[in-house]
């Protein structure tokens, strides 16, 4: 586990940050955390730690107490201090690159291909000016990149002499140095770099936000007309990141850059420059420089029950930033007060930018409609129903951000006016009922999440048709367009021909969804398919897109523009019961995951082999490597499809294989029985399916997660096809009602299986011995819901590695195997509930030196605990559920128990 800290050491924030969980309490979060870390060794690296305060590293160290022998906290700090008061063994001081390493990461940085200069001369200023950065590789590469696009002969040695030399530094502050890159900036790009002094350390930056920020701040310029903005800032961010501002950068699926960050020097420096023009506010500063402030963002979770703008901040009357970073999304307990809205209205009136994100707002005040200059605004995550038509005179409004107001149902009317707005966010705003006629004007017009038309036939002239879509010829980003419909007296309204997504080439994600007419009749969708296929056709997407899903199509085809779709990387078919032919698709080259849900007359996924490939040569040679089948699909989804077949129709699907594909879902698909095969699959998932699709694709060598599930034709599981997965880790077998045994050969050959849940499987009367006893890299067993299981087997003896053992509602159970128990010397879970029978726990339980939790619910004959459980000194905690004996006998003090159990730090019983 590796986490930042930074500056801020509070709790409840590290814990989360720990768990990657942000919305919830501190109760659930020492639950979680316990649940993480008891019994299991970690390594728990603290990056760049600054609390100096003894009590709350020692508040943190209770909770990751627990963890089994081995476990490690690693903390890194530049504070000596720090090192002092966590008690830590001797710290290890990190030094810097020697001259040789600093040396070769600026020739990385300085020089073309990083090639030492020919010139002796140019390599020893370039050396000299590598042991300044006093081995320090952000210095090395800022100063290197800096350098880059300096002349050498003429510049590099003025450089060292003058700023170089000039600068006074400690031993170990390099800002100084890093401030001579961030000198030499255009003033566009300082402005940039300033303006990020309002993201705390380690703080994931949203890179399309922030090209949004920048430009209402003014910051983006272009003396060209036609280049369109968010180019510039995009490049203003990558000439940045050239220069080693920005790091750590995250890409989507797409390879788009989603979000960066800065090296906590970094951000250093940039709250340096900004100076006291920007600052963060927490929940604790009330004091500000009103006279000087510009940008203020918020790193806590703003609540206006509990919160007020300080009168100090009120005063700042130029401020140009109102930028909430981290709302909690748990909005109950939340209220919204209009006066928190009158303060910045009256106040702030030169905003560019203000969120007012979930803040629990059901009506945008009007005193808002004063705030002129406003460019960004961000209402996202609030219960607004309707945007009132004032809106629109903010006329310089460039973002208007209404993602996840899921109770919106109307923009303003007017919204048209709104002449300069570049992006309208309208994700996941699931009840918006149309998009008002006048749109295709906003000509500046660049993110538009969601087109909807109006489902009242009789208003469609009243909202915006297709055609407004087709005047906004520089959309990019994503695009849903919802309640298309095929009507053949309505072509003209929907004009489907206007939309001209086929030139709308910076789209990348792109949903059709069709409208469900209530009262559908098949003889009537009949007569209209010329006009459902043209309508699909009409909106053929630029061959650029990434990614397509089509839902609810009523079509029995789909339209020819499929096979153009050559950068498609994700493709969706959803909900479309009508369709019986899906288009071509083998042959899109970087398509990696394919989903096809709820298709419920579809057959066959391909309607004739040899109709698809071009040749007979092409046929013979499917199964190799070069094959064009499917070339990138990673992933493939089938669900509720209950008349699907198999992949084609009039040939056998063995003739080829999916070179890539690594994951398989089946879902709810009973009469699919054969499917090519998948030499390279890795996770494979079948539910409410037949198992007879399995046997039929017995190339399975390197799977390593098998799910079985609600699957009815399976009684056993053949040993030929399980002598396969010898990799296998992780095996899932539940409600398989007419399940009667595991192979026990098979089953022993798992030598990589680690985790086995068995679970209501009625007819599975027992587990095999030999075959349970060979899983030598066990470490989970879960048994469940196996009504005729009587005991389980001695093989479990064997498992040295088994670490959590659970046997739940086995309601004829009746002993647990003594010997076997006893040389479960990893078991560090065991949890037995539900086992009416089950009339006592094995004596060779005192074994189990490892044993940290014990927890039994509802076995009400167990009579008393084993003597052994006094032996159990790393056993940490101890619950008695529904056992009314035992409850007895485990009274403190009293109990006959007691003495066996006393040693135990945590005890509970129930009721």
């Amino acid at each position: 586990m590796w986490t930042s800290v930074s500056n801020s050491f509070q709790l409840d924030i590290l814990v989360k940050k720990i768990l990657k969980a942000d919305n919830l309490d501190m109760d659930q979060l020492q639950n979680e955390l316990r649940k993480k870390i008891d019994g299991n060794r970690y390594l728990l690296v603290l990056d760049d730690v600054w609390n100096e305060n003894r009590e709350n590293w020692l508040a943190l160290k209770d909770l990751l107490m627990g963890g089994a022998r081995g476990s490690k906290i690693l903390i890194t700090t530049r504070s000596e201090t720090v090192a002092k008061i966590t008690d830590t063994s001797k710290p290890y001081n990190l030094r810097g690159l020697s001259e040789e390493q600093s040396w070769y990461l600026f020739k990385k940085m300085a020089f073309q291909d990083g090639k030492e200069p020919m010139s002796s001369t140019i390599k020893a200023l370039g050396e000299e000016i590598a042991t300044k950065c006093k081995g320090v590789p952000l210095a090395i590469r800022t100063i290197g990149r800096m350098l880059y696009t300096r002349d050498p002969d003429s510049e590099w040695s003025a450089f060292k002499n003058n700023k170089l030399s000039a600068i006074w530094q400690e031993e170990n502050d390099i800002l100084p140095t890093l401030q001579l890159s961030y000198d030499v900036l255009p003033s566009h790009l300082k402005h940039c770099f300033a303006y990020c002094s309002l993201f705390p350390p380690d703080y994931e930056i949203p890179v399309q936000n922030l090209i949004k920020l920048w430009m209402a701040q003014g910051f983006v310029k272009s003396s060209n007309p036609n280049e369109c903005l968010e180019d510039v800032g995009y490049e203003y961010y990558n000439e940045l990141v050239w220069r080693s501002f920005f790091q750590q950068e995250e890409k989507d699926e797409f390879g788009i850059i989603k979000s960066c960050k800065m090296h906590d020097l970094m951000n250093e420096l940039a709250v340096k420059v900004a100076g006291e023009g920007s600052t963060i506010i927490d929940r604790n500063k009330t004091d500000f420089d009103a006279k000087r402030l510009l940008h203020v963002s918020f790193d806590f979770d703003v609540d206006l029950s509990k919160w007020k703008i300080p009168t100090s901040l009120a005063e700042s009357n130029k401020l140009r930033t109102f930028l909430f970073l981290s709302q909690d999304q748990l909005w109950w307990g939340k209220s919204f007060h209009k006066s928190f809205c009158a303060t910045i209205a009256s106040n702030f009136k030169s905003l560019r930018m203000l969120s007012l994100n979930e803040l629990r707002i059901t009506k945008l005040p009007k005193c808002l409609r004063k705030m002129k200059h406003l460019r960004y605004l961000d209402l996202s995550a609030n219960p607004i129903e309707r945007l009132p038509n004032w809106i629109v005179k903010l006329q310089n409004l460039e973002t208007l951000n209404l993602s996840r107001c899921d109770s919106l149902v109307e923009l303003p009317r007017d919204i048209k006016k709104l002449i300069n707005l570049r992006h309208l966010i309208l994700e996941c705003c699931y009840e918006l009922a149309r998009i008002p006629p006048g749109l295709g004007e906003l000509t500046c017009l660049r993110t538009l999440s969601r087109f909807v038309l109006s489902k009242n036939n009789s208003m469609l002239r009243d909202g915006a048709g297709l055609g407004e879509l087709g005047k906004l010829k520089d959309l990019r980003g994503g695009l849903e367009i919802r309640n298309l419909r095929y009507k053949k007296d309505m072509m003209s309204e929907l004009n489907y021909d206007g939309a001209v997504l086929k030139e709308k080439r910076h789209l990348y994600l792109l949903t059709l969804h069709w409208m469900r007419i209530e009262r559908e009749n098949s003889d009537a969708i009949e007569e209209e398919s010329d006009v459902i296929i043209k309508s699909m056709e009409a909106l053929q997407p630029h061959s650029s897109l990434k990614q397509l899903v089509v839902d609810k199509y009523p079509g029995a085809r789909f339209a020819s523009w499929f096979h153009s779709l050559t950068n498609i990387v994700n493709l969706g078919f959803f909900r479309c019961d009508r369709c019986q032919h899906l288009p071509p698709l083998d042959h899109l080259p970087f398509l990696k995951s394919l989903r096809l849900s709820r298709l419920r007359n579809l057959e066959h996924i391909s309607e004739d082999m040899v109709k698809d490939f071009a040749s007979d040569e092409m046929m013979m040679s499917a199964a190799s490597p070069s094959t064009n089948f499917f070339p990138s699909l990673e992933s493939l989804y089938l669900s509720d499809c209950p008349n699907l077949k198999g992949w084609w129709k009039n040939e056998t699907a063995s003739a080829f294989s999916f070179p890539c594909l690594s994951t398989l879902a089946i879902w709810s698909c009973p009469n699919l029985t054969s499917m090519p095969l998948c030499p390279n699959l890795d996770k494979l998932k079948l539910l409410r399916s037949s198992w007879k699709v399995l046997p039929s694709s017995l190339a399975l060598f390197k799977l390593k997660s098998l799910e079985i599930m609600s699957v009815e034709d399976i009684e056993y599981v053949p040993e030929e096809w399980i002598d396969n997965l010898t990799l296998l880790q992780k095996l899932e077998i539940e409600d398989c009602p007419n399940l009667v045994s595991l192979p026990d050969q098979g089953l022993g050959r798992l030598i990589s299986l680690q985790r086995l849940h068995i679970s209501n499987c009625p007819k599975l009367a027992s587990l095999p011995d030999q075959g349970i006893g060979r899983l030598i890299s066990l470490q989970r067993l879960h048994i469940s819901f196996c009504p005729k299981l009587a005991s389980l087997p001695e093989g479990i003896g064997n498992l040295t590695l088994l670490q959590h053992l659970l046997i739940r509602r086995c309601p004829n159970l009746v002993s647990i195997p003594d010997q076997g128990m006893g040389r479960l010397l990893s078991l560090k879970r065991l949890h037995i509930s539900k086992c009416p029978k089950l009339a006592s726990l094995p004596e060779g339980i005192n074994n189990l030196k490892s044993l940290q939790l014990l927890w039994i619910w509802d076995c009400p004959n167990l009579a008393s605990l084993p003597e052994g459980l006094r032996c159990l000194t790393s056993l940490k905690r101890l619950i008695i559920e529904d056992c009314p004996i035992l409850k007895q006998r485990c009274q403190k003090e009293t109990g006959e128990d007691w003495s066996k159990i006393a040693h135990i730090p945590d005890i509970s019983t129930y009721p």
